[in-house]
C-alpha cells in the first residue's frame, strides 16, 4: 500500500510541477510539459537528456555505486480520452471492466519483467530488501493509450486494423532506499513501435504486448546506461 501511495504521490506532483512551469496549456498536462518544462522540480533541478525527455536531479549529489535495484510496484493509469471501444459495432469482442484491469495489470507485470531482465543481464539483480547499494525505484505509467485491445471473449476470426502503435508516459522516481532520499525524477512518453511502411497493421493481444516491452526496454536500458556510469562501467564486468 505505501509503495502505491508513493507512487500516486509522484503523479500528483508532476502535474503540480506541470502546471506551475507552464504558462500556457492548451491540452493537459503533458502538452503543457511540452511547451514550457519547469526548470525545478520539487527541489530538483532540470537536465539535458538524450534519451529521455526531462529529467531532474538533486543538486550536488554525489551518487554512490549502486549494483542492485528494488523495483516498488508499477503503477499504471489509462488516458483519461481512451476509448478501447471506439469503432466497434458487435457486442463480441467489447473491452469489459475486467479486460482493462488485466490490461493494467499486465503491463505492470511487462514492465517488472523486462527491467529484470535488462538489468540483471547487466550485472543490476532486482532485489526486495533495502540496503547501502541498493537503488530504489517507483515507476507509474501513465496516460497509457492502446491502440485496438483485445478482449477476453474475441474469437481468433476478430481482428483490429490500427494505424497509431499507442503510447504510453513513464513517471520514474528514483530515491536511496535506506535514507529515502530522491536523487532524480523523470518524465518519458514514448510511441511503440510500427512496421515503417505507412499501412494500417493488424493490432491484436500479442502485437500490443511486444510494442508495450520494446517500450519499457527503452526504459530500462536509460537506467542501465545511467547506473554503469555512475558505477564507471557495467556492474558485473
Amino acid at each position: 500500500m505505501a509503495a502505491y501511495s508513493r507512487a500516486t504521490r509522484l503523479v500528483a506532483n508532476w502535474v503540480t510541477a506541470v502546471l506551475a512551469g507552464a504558462t500556457v496549456s492548451l491540452g493537459g498536462p503533458g502538452a503543457a510539459l511540452a511547451q514550457k518544462p519547469p526548470q525545478e522540480w520539487d527541489g530538483l533541478v532540470r537536465r539535458d537528456s538524450s534519451s529521455l525527455e526531462h529529467v531532474y536531479v538533486l543538486p550536488n549529489v554525489k551518487f554512490k555505486g549502486y549494483k542492485r535495484v528494488r523495483l516498488y510496484p508499477v503503477a499504471v493509469r489509462m488516458d483519461k480520452n481512451w476509448d478501447p471501444n471506439s469503432g466497434r459495432v458487435a457486442l463480441q469482442g467489447t473491452i469489459s471492466s475486467a479486460d482493462i484491469q488485466r490490461i493494467r495489470e499486465d503491463l505492470a507485470k511487462a514492465f517488472r519483467d523486462v527491467f529484470a531482465e535488462n538489468l540483471s543481464k547487466a550485472g543490476y539483480p532486482l532485489v526486495d530488501t533495502d540496503g547501502d547499494d541498493v537503488l530504489a525505484v517507483q515507476a507509474a505509467m501513465i496516460n497509457v493509450n492502446i491502440s485496438a485491445p483485445e478482449s477476453s471473449s474475441a474469437s481468433g476470426a476478430t481482428r483490429a486494423y490500427v494505424m497509431d502503435p499507442g503510447r504510453i508516459t513513464l513517471v520514474l522516481e528514483l530515491f536511496d532506499s535506506v535514507t529515502g532520499q530522491t536523487l532524480a525524477r523523470a518524465v518519458d512518453t514514448k510511441q511503440g513501435p510500427n512496421s515503417g511502411t505507412g499501412l494500417v497493421q493488424w493490432s491484436n493481444s500479442v502485437t500490443n504486448s511486444t510494442g508495450a516491452r520494446w517500450v519499457i526496454g527503452q526504459w530500462a536500458d536509460a537506467l542501465r546506461k545511467a547506473l554503469d556510469e555512475v558505477n564507471g562501467g557495467a556492474a558485473g564486468k
